[in-house]
């Protein structure tokens, strides 16, 4: 007899943490990285080629899967349930010059006047704006901090939470992801958005400095050393009322995605409007520009951002695309254009049953 030796390789024996491979229907352990059950749907805790490896036909070999064709079909109905968003009147922008793809990170001003011109401030008094930016005070802008959350600023998360919730576009979301067995309940669903949105967990050294929320809408200015805590100025929309800068790392602006605080820290003369790279083809709100500006002192080489839009539109877009593309391009028609927005997940802690927390959201522009 014969004896013949195989040497296998460590990869012919082990299955990468982050893949599927090999790994379809293997039972639930809080130990992975990420998972590779019919759960982790609904968890959005799937490793990113978990549909290649354990559902070949894509997302449509399941009856609740949500297709690419339900994404276009459901964006379209959120983009039309948009209620409370800009009249044309109710902003005026100046989009001034438009800068090349090899000029984005050239830090160079050539925009001398502000992006805006004009903002009707009585949107802000809509319960979801006044909701929305009663919770932007409420971040430390460096990564590394420590985030103090008070029962007053949870309280802030809770009525956001409300107010969006009476919408009629977020009623269509939650209808939507409930019919798609995402969610048993509303409650659920509203838990859930808590978690994701507004958990914290640690882009620095362990402390719990950031949340989706923050990154996506306020902002973190990433300093590497530079130093200084969250800066706070007074200039909020109400007597007393403090905006505070969002998130600053290695000198650069990371996130901040939204214009309703773009326009209040370019009122106070702490944004400062430098170009864009991209115009959306919209001729009304919302809109979308991809920006290039120094926010007091740090740089943001393209941020692109929603124009004219209410909070919940933003928040339920990108809730709509981490739940069914996380980590990878959601491509959808808004007006019977196409758009398209990218999510990533937080890979390093978790919450629940082993979901994942929102890293970051925004549209891509060209």
């Amino acid at each position: 007899l014969r004896t013949t030796l195989l040497f296998l390789s460590p990869k012919d024996l082990y299955t990468a943490p982050d893949s599927c491979e090999g790994r379809c229907e293997e039972p639930y352990s809080e130990e992975d990285e990420c998972h590779c059950n019919t759960e982790c749907e609904r968890y959005h805790n799937c490793c990113e080629d978990y549909y290649r490896h354990c559902q070949p036909e894509g997302f449509s070999s399941s009856w609740d899967a949500i297709t690419d064709e339900d994404l276009l079909r459901i964006s379209e109905q959120l983009y039309r349930a948009d209620h409370n968003k800009a009249r044309p009147t109710d902003i005026a922008i100046n989009p001034q010059y438009q800068a090349s793809p090899d000029e984005t990170d050239d830090q160079e001003d050539r925009s001398p006047q502000p992006l805006y011109k004009y903002v009707n401030e009585e949107l802000f008094s809509k319960p979801t704006y006044a909701s929305f930016i009663k919770l932007l005070d409420n971040y430390q802008r460096v990564t590394g901090r420590e985030e103090d959350v008070t029962a007053e600023e949870l309280r802030e998360q809770d009525n956001f939470l409300k107010e969006v919730m009476k919408t009629e576009l977020m009623k269509k979301l939650f209808a939507f992801l409930h019919k798609k067995n995402r969610y048993g309940s509303e409650q659920e669903f509203v838990a859930d958005l808590k978690e994701m949105w507004f958990g914290l967990y640690s882009r620095g050294d362990g402390e719990q400095d950031s949340s989706g929320f923050e990154h996506v809408f306020s902002g973190k200015a990433h300093t590497s050393g530079m130093g200084g805590a969250g800066q706070c100025r007074d200039g909020g929309l109400t007597p007393g009322s403090r905006l505070c800068l969002g998130e600053v790392k290695k000198g650069k602006v990371s996130g901040f995605h939204n214009w309703i605080r773009f326009y209040l820290l370019e009122k106070q003369g702490i944004v400062n409007y430098f170009s864009h790279n991209f115009n959306g083809p919209w001729d009304t709100y919302p809109d979308v520009l991809g920006l290039q500006f120094s926010w007091d002192g740090f740089y943001k080489e393209v941020g692109s951002a929603f124009i004219g839009c209410s909070p919940e539109f933003e928040f339920g877009l990108y809730t709509l695309c981490f739940i069914a593309r996380p980590g990878r391009a959601c491509h959808l028609s808004l007006g019977g254009y196409s758009l398209s927005i990218q999510t990533y997940p937080w890979t390093k802690t978790t919450y629940g049953n082993g979901k994942k927390y929102i890293a970051t959201a925004y549209v891509i522009s060209p």
